[in-house]
Formats: structure tokens, C-alpha cells, sequence
């Protein structure tokens, strides 16, 4: 394995260990969903020549749905794709009254990102980085200066061409104000300005009063607008660059349990109106990734099943056979792991910590196989292994065993506390179980 900068070994233990899914260095460990990454990146290639696309990845927890998520977001920003992500929650959701649905688009705005600025909050990197590159080209054309008689209206032309292509969308006048207020505050070396255009681009203004005596508009963005304004940014970074925008929205078992009927119906409704938006090209150069568990999909009393425009969206084709996967379908359904590919991320696994804590990788494919029973053995059934759960047994048998020398791979896997440790721990059909919260 080629060496792995300590940065990067460091947040791969530090999240495998804890069973949550790192941000970085995943390429360092993926193995197999070769089909599903081949669909979703031919979601990409669509994306980027002015389609939309929209996924269920679907799968129970510890399956590797939050892994996939994460993979193709750090896949679409190599490929030069702005990417937003959030997990829904009680606060978060897709619709609300009481702002749990502009909740949602302010954490998405706060995680934007691109190649050169992965970690989020992007969303002013990318305004100044366009705003750089038109400076240069009205340079470059006009022969002009910046401080010249004439540079910033060549300028403000330039932008217009671009914010005057957003006007014919829904709210695309306001948002074409709000960036035209950004460059001014920008040409003014008006810091104010320019915070209070991110503020509203992030959705943070609560009153349309605030909202006007800042920046002279008359909107804000709330509960019922936020997606027509996601919508609108895929457009705008398109228009500036950018080969599209991929939306990433985890945990949607979130909307599954809102026990409110009418509550959870509208925001059913308000999923359904993106999907349609994907579907029937009303969206440009936008993709949606839901991330969710079975139970949010097939439960015909609460999940998406109990509403009749999504099932007849959802169900499958009487021509389905167990076995095969349809991977253009809206719903990607998550397999378990092949015992191959088991076995090459346990081999993956042992050569990161080797790396990270710089030593000779001593465990073999006996003791692997070993370890691959042994896990087995104490679930009780081989399907109630995910790979979160085996991943993180693993780290912290590695770690024992770097940090004990003297005990033996094999002694350490039959210790009967081992064995019997999580023998009773099972995932209800509700997805209520105490570990229902985790995110991988």
C-alpha cells in the first residue's frame, strides 16, 4: 500500500474506530459497491451536461450507506462538482413551519465544498474565485486596469451576463440581486456588504425587514422556498464553472419518525416534488443522494410505501429477481459484502494501522479467516454482521494487539468475552435499536 500522509491515516482510525465514517483517505479502504459507483457516476456525467439525477441508497444501519455518500461526494468534488451534505434529524427536515426545513438548507449552505476547499463552508471562496476570474479576463480583453475609468461597469457586465441567466428561474431575481450586492461589496472593499449577501445566501436572515434594510430585497429564504434557492445555485455554479451541484441527504429515517401523520406526509410531499423535479428535467445540474433504511422505504404503514404517488414510483418491476439489482432504479439497495470483499477490507484495514502506527503487518490470511468466523460465531447469524460492526471489532483488535505485544491474534479472538460480547444486540424492524443514531 503506498504511504498515507499521517493526516489522513489519523482521521481514518480516529473515525473507523468509533464507528462513524471519516472524511477523508476512504479511497484507502473501499472495496466492492463497484456496480452502484459505476451508476452513480454515470449520474455524474449526465449532471455535468446539464442533467439532474435522484437515489435512494438504501440499506439498515452499519450497512455502508453514509460510506457510499461519502465516497461519491469526495468523487464528484475530484471531478470539479460543488457538494453539499446534511444529515436530517428532528431540527432538519424537508418541510416544517417552524423553520426545521430552512434548518436543513442553512446546513447544507455551511457544508458546501469543492476540490480546493473540501472541508465546507465554501460558499464565499467560490464567490471571490469567480469574481478573481473575471477581473482577469476583463484585464486580459480590455487591456484595462483595475483602478481604470470604466474597469468595474466591464465588470459588472460580465456578471450580469451571468446572474441574468437566473432571473427567469423561481426567486432567481432576488438571488441575482443578492450576488450583485456581493460584488459591489467586493469592489467597495465593503465588508459588511458582502457579509450580509452570505448571510442571506445562507438563509440566516429571520425577517424580510432585516433582509431589506441590508441588502434592498424583499425575500428571505424559509421553510416553503429553500429548494426553489438549491435549485438556483446548481444553475449559478454551472453558470460559473463548476460541472454541476450533488446534494447529499443522510439519515432520512429521520422523516420515517416523525410521529406527527400530517407532519410526515409533508414532508413525503416535498421529497416527492424533488424527485419529480429530477425526474422530468425541471431541475438543471442538480443531484439529489437520500440516504435511508429499509424500513423508510418498504414500510407500508409509515414509509414512503404508505404514500400512493411513491409507490408506484418505487415498487419494482414484476420482472425483479432476487439475486439481480437494477442500478438505474431510483432505490440503490445495499448487498452485503461478499466474503472476498470482506476479506480485502480486512486486508486493507491491517495495512492503514500498520502504516499509521509504523509496523510490520503481522496478521495472516488464517487469521483473518479466523477473525471473519469468529465474528459470525458471536452474532449468531452472518447476516447481522455490517460492515460498521466488523470494522470497528477489527481496529480494536488491531489496537490491542499493537499495544500488547505479548498476546497471541488467535488468543485474543477465542477469549469467550469476545465471543459472547454482542451475541444479543439485534436491529428491530422499526430501526429502533440503541444503536439506530449511528452514522456509517
Amino acid at each position: 500500500m503506498q504511504k498515507i500522509p499521517k493526516r489522513i491515516s489519523t482521521a481514518l482510525m480516529n473515525a473507523l474506530s468509533s464507528g462513524v465514517v471519516p472524511r477523508v483517505g476512504l479511497e484507502h479502504i473501499a472495496v466492492g459497491r463497484e456496480k452502484e459507483i459505476y451508476a452513480l457516476s454515470q449520474d455524474l456525467e449526465n449532471l455535468a451536461e446539464g442533467g439532474a439525477a435522484f437515489r435512494f441508497i438504501v440499506g439498515r444501519y452499519g450497512s455502508g450507506k453514509s460510506f457510499l455518500l461519502q465516497l461519491i461526494r469526495n468523487h464528484a468534488m475530484e471531478q470539479g462538482f460543488v457538494v453539499a451534505d446534511a444529515d436530517l434529524s428532528p431540527e432538519r427536515r424537508l418541510a416544517g413551519s417552524k423553520n426545521q426545513a430552512v434548518a436543513t438548507y442553512r446546513e447544507l449552505m455551511r457544508n458546501i465544498a469543492t476540490r480546493t476547499n473540501p472541508n465546507g463552508g465554501a460558499i464565499a471562496l467560490i464567490l471571490e474565485k469567480w469574481i478573481s476570474t473575471i477581473l482577469n479576463q476583463v484585464a486580459q480583453i480590455t487591456g484595462k486596469r483595475p483602478h481604470d475609468d470604466g474597469f468595474d461597469d466591464e465588470v459588472e457586465l460580465k456578471i450580469r451576463d451571468v446572474v441574468n441567466d437566473l432571473e427567469g428561474l423561481v426567486h432567481g431575481f432576488d438571488f441575482a440581486n443578492v450576488i450583485i450586492a456581493y460584488w459591489r461589496g467586493y469592489r467597495e472593499d465593503n465588508q459588511e456588504k458582502k457579509d450580509a449577501a452570505l448571510r442571506w445566501l445562507r438563509g440566516e436572515f429571520s425577517t424580510k425587514t432585516e433582509a431589506k434594510s441590508a441588502l434592498g430585497v424583499r425575500v428571505i429564504i424559509d421553510d416553503d422556498t429553500w429548494y426553489d434557492y438549491i435549485k438556483l445555485f446548481a444553475k449559478f455554479v454551472s453558470d460559473i464553472g463548476y460541472k454541476g451541484l450533488v446534494i447529499l441527504l443522510d439519515e432520512a429515517v429521520h422523516l420515517y419518525k416523525i410521529t406527527h401523520a400530517t407532519s410526515r406526509q409533508g414532508n413525503y410531499d416535498k421529497l416527492l416534488a424533488m424527485f419529480n423535479d429530477a425526474m422530468q428535467g425541471k431541475a438543471e445540474y442538480l443531484s439529489i443522494l437520500v440516504g435511508g433504511t429499509p424500513q423508510f422505504v418498504d414500510d407500508s404503514r409509515r414509509g414512503l410505501h404508505s404514500d400512493a404517488a411513491w409507490q408506484t414510483r418505487l415498487t419494482k418491476s414484476r420482472f425483479f429477481k432476487e439475486g439481480f439489482q437494477d442500478t438505474s432504479a431510483p432505490v440503490i439497495q445495499l448487498e452485503a459484502l461478499t466474503e472476498e470483499e470482506l476479506s480485502q477490507l480486512l486486508q486493507r484495514l491491517a495495512d492503514v494501522h500498520s502504516i499509521h502506527y509504523n509496523y510490520k503487518k503481522k496478521i495472516s490470511e488464517h487469521e483473518l479467516d479466523d477473525f471473519k468466523q469468529a465474528i459470525v460465531n458471536r452474532l449468531g447469524a452472518e447476516k447481522l454482521a455490517t460492515p460498521r460492526e466488523v470494522v470497528r471489532d477489527f481496529i480494536s483488535i488491531l489496537n490491542i494487539l499493537q499495544q500488547n505485544p505479548q498476546i497471541a491474534f488467535h488468543d485474543l479472538i477465542q477469549d469467550s468475552n469476545f465471543k459472547s460480547n454482542r451475541v444479543s444486540q439485534k436491529f428491530d424492524s422499526d430501526g429502533d435499536s440503541e444503536f439506530a443514531e449511528f452514522t456509517l
